[in-house]
């Protein structure tokens, strides 16, 4: 079993990153010059709470399928609008592309945040119509805490949570550097006090303890140069889900942050295994 001190060294991405914060504004102003240059439709609110937000780029032709992008961050930092870097290949491809946003840690808690995201992909299924949107081809995808809110979304019973939704909501999910398992995370100091969590809620709300019924696919993905957990962490989900399990993406030479910007490289492997997963329709 690993020490706490060890836990944070396993888990803490950024402190492994010493340029994190350089990275962070590369994303920021180049997420501000994507939504000046591409059509953005800002703060479709799905939910009661102010942050239960997302914000669309369409694709140019209608009934296009649709890549919901949940974001990182630990499920306590981050926004919706540092991501919108990763919409212009896929909106170039066809493909409509939503961010959403969620409540953050300490004041939301993992449990509520997925079921914020539950209200936003059900939202978006029943509005797919007027927003230009095919319902039989969405595919979530998550990096890092998004990946794992993408991982229970798959893991969702849609008829249970909405008697108008279908078994099959989603055509597939992409998870890339995510935490499957939360329960190491209950002993890692550096993010005790944010998230608050005891066994029984770690376990809860970790998606290697629930099932999906259907065999949508899953695509994984880690960065060559993460962590023995996070690598170990994206092995456990194949293996708890192997009628899931599609394809793993190599990431070589890729860090934790380097990681979600292969997603959205029109040449990179992530990006046309995604392109796949959602009919690929250029």
């Amino acid at each position: 079993m690993l020490t706490p001190e060890q836990l944070d060294q396993q888990y803490n991405a950024r402190a492994a990153i010493p340029d994190h914060p350089d990275i962070f504004a590369r994303w920021r102003a180049d997420s501000r010059m994507v939504r000046d240059d591409l059509r953005c439709e800002q703060d479709y609110y799905f939910g009661p709470s102010p942050a239960e937000s997302l914000d669309l780029y369409p694709a140019r032709k209608s009934n296009a399928p649709l890549l919901v992008f949940i974001h990182g961050g630990y499920w306590r930092s981050l926004d919706k609008q540092d991501f919108s870097f990763l919409a212009p290949a896929f909106v170039r491809a066809g493909v409509a592309v939503a961010m959403p946003n969620y409540g953050l840690a300490p004041v939301t808690s993992i449990e509520r945040m997925v079921r914020q995201m539950l209200r936003a992909l059900a939202w978006l299924y029943r509005h797919a119509a007027e927003l230009g949107i095919d319902q039989r081809r969405i595919v979530v995808a998550g990096h890092s805490a998004g990946a794992h809110l993408a991982a229970m979304m798959l893991a969702a019973n849609w008829p249970l949570w909405a008697s108008d939704l279908p078994r099959k909501l989603l055509r597939g999910a992409v998870c890339i550097s995510g935490i499957y398992d939360l329960l190491p995370l209950v002993r890692a100091p550096f993010l005790q006090q944010d998230l608050a969590l005891d066994e029984q809620s770690a376990r809860h709300v970790s998606p290697i303890n629930y099932r999906p019924d259907l065999a949508c696919p899953m695509i994984t993905a880690v960065g060559a140069d993460e962590s023995p957990e996070f690598k170990r962490q994206t092995c456990l989900i194949r293996d708890v889900w192997p009628h899931c399990f599609q394809q793993d993406v190599p990431l070589p030479g890729r860090h934790h942050l380097a990681s979600v910007e292969a997603l959205g490289k029109f040449d990179h492997p992530l990006f046309d295994a995604t392109l796949r997963l959602l009919g690929d329709p250029r």
